[in-house]
C-alpha cells in the first residue's frame, strides 16, 4: 500500500482558501471552506502525483514540516496531508502499459482462432488474483 506523506500551506483569502504543495511544483489548489481546501489539496497531490508515476518520473521526497512554514502571508499555517496512491490510482489512473508474457503455441493458437482478447483477459485474470 503506497501512502505519502506531504506539508501543505493553507492560506486564507477572500473566497476561502489557496493551497500549496512545496514539494510538487506547480501544485496549487484551492476550497471555500477549510475542509473542502483539504480535500482539494488531497485530491490536486495525488493527481499530480500520480502523473509522475504514471510517467515513470521519480515521487518527490517530503520535506521535513518544521522547514516548510506559511508565514508569507497573514494567517497561513502549514499541515500534513495523506495521498493513498492506491485508491487514488484505482479509481484514476489511466495510463495503460505494455506487458510481454510467453504462453504455450498450443494455447495461443487456440485463444486466437476463439478471437480472445488477451489484454482483457489479463486484466480480469490479475483483477480476480489480487481480490479487487
Amino acid at each position: 500500500m503506497l501512502k505519502l506523506f506531504y506539508p501543505a500551506c493553507f492560506y486564507p483569502n477572500d473566497t476561502g482558501f489557496t493551497v500549496i504543495i512545496p514539494d510538487l511544483p506547480g501544485c496549487v489548489t484551492e476550497g471555500k471552506e477549510i475542509t473542502e481546501a483539504f480535500e482539494m489539496a488531497v485530491d490536486c497531490a495525488s493527481g499530480w502525483v500520480l502523473t509522475e508515476l504514471e510517467d515513470g518520473n521519480p515521487i518527490p521526497k517530503a520535506s521535513d514540516i518544521q522547514t516548510i512554514t506559511a508565514d508569507e502571508y497573514p494567517d497561513g499555517f502549514t499541515t500534513m496531508i495523506v495521498l493513498d496512491m492506491d485508491s487514488y490510482a484505482e479509481k484514476y489512473g489511466e495510463k495503460s502499459i505494455r506487458k510481454n508474457c510467453t504462453l504455450p503455441a498450443w494455447l495461443n493458437n487456440r485463444a486466437e482462432k476463439m478471437n480472445i482478447n488477451f489484454s482483457q483477459v489479463l486484466q480480469e485474470a490479475l483483477i480476480q488474483k489480487l481480490n479487487i
